[in-house]
């Protein structure tokens, strides 16, 4: 049994000090739980910021302006030790919703005045009792798709509000034993092995059965949508996915972890490819492009059978000259 309590507890605490502070208060929030050198990473428009001022101030107070009431409902929880550098650093993941009623603009989409949903994923490395690295990926179009500005004309899979885990078992309060983490993150590493580079030499579906159940559920970004067993993600994404880049590079990420039946890592950026095009319906590019991605995953025996993703699509529209924010 690995102990992650008062690591846990710390993002825990620091979680509900957020959702219960006031907008002027959320400077003093942030300096109380991370460090003054805290390193935090962001989807576009946020990208990189330094300390805990600039955080609060960039995205914490704007966010908090923009949704009256906010709170975060979560569906996973974990910690672990990072795999990407011989397990020395300790991470806590959260993934869920951050939520409230959208009153005042935010990034120039338009309020709604009723409850919004924007999905999150959160990496949190903790040090010396205080966060010192996040990672914090939001769905930014899934928002802007219940604002009625959806920057996509058309998606493959499904729109939906993505649930938590079917089992609704991934709130990993207590601390998991390390046998089934370990298991865990040894089918994540050989599925990055086997589908990292797309040279495995199978037939796609094939490929895919090695590390997933036939019934996976893949719950996709706003643009990608959600999509159920190996077949249709095959059709839906995966497929078109790669008939759309050519020269991808190796997988690069900078946290990989696991407790329990839960684990994912997140990547700056996960890859780079070129774009033959196709992809959100936009033309070829000569230019190698960044993905910024977080994907959290469900292990059920020897396979893993639901996956939560997070793709900086809005920067990857950047990167093709395409800016739905400004716009």
């Amino acid at each position: 049994m690995s102990d992650f309590q008062e690591e846990k507890r710390l993002v825990l605490a620091f979680h509900q000090a957020l959702d219960a502070a006031m907008p002027r208060e959320l400077p003093g929030v942030l300096e109380k739980y991370c460090a003054l050198d805290l390193d935090w990473v962001g989807f576009h428009p946020f990208n990189d910021l330094a300390g805990p001022q600039a955080v609060a101030a960039t995205f914490w107070q704007p966010f908090h302006h923009a949704f009256s009431s906010p709170k975060r409902r979560q569906d996973i929880f974990f910690a672990g030790w990072n795999a990407i550098d011989d397990f020395n650093s300790l991470w806590v993941v959260s993934m869920g919703n951050l939520m409230g009623l959208f009153d005042h603009p935010w990034l120039g989409i338009k309020p709604t005045r009723k409850l919004a949903f924007l999905r999150y994923c959160e990496f949190n490395r903790i040090a010396g009792g205080r966060i010192a690295e996040t990672a914090l990926y939001c769905d930014i179009p899934h928002l802007m798709r219940q604002a009625g500005q959806s920057p996509f004309q058309e998606q493959r899979g499904a729109h939906l509000v993505q649930p938590g885990p079917q089992t609704h078992q991934g709130l990993l309060f207590d601390n998991a034993p390390a046998t089934e983490g370990e298991k865990t993150l040894e089918l994540i590493n050989d599925m990055v092995t086997n589908l990292g580079a797309w040279q495995s030499g199978l037939p796609l579906e094939e490929e895919l059965a090695l590390n997933w159940r036939d019934d996976m559920l893949w719950w996709g970004p706003e643009g990608i949508g959600a999509t159920y067993t190996i077949a249709r993600y095959a059709e839906q994404h995966a497929g078109p996915f790669r008939a759309a880049f050519t020269d991808r590079s190796s997988t690069n990420h900078r946290a990989r972890l696991a407790e329990g039946n839960f684990g994912g890592f997140f990547g700056r950026p996960n890859f780079t490819a070129r774009h033959k095009g196709g992809f959100l319906d936009m033309p070829a590019s000569d230019q190698l492009c960044d993905f910024r991605v977080i994907d959290i995953y469900r292990r059920e025996g020897d396979k893993l059978v639901e996956n939560w993703i997070f793709i900086d699509l809005l920067h990857w529209l950047k990167q093709q000259g395409r800016d739905p924010l400004a716009q």
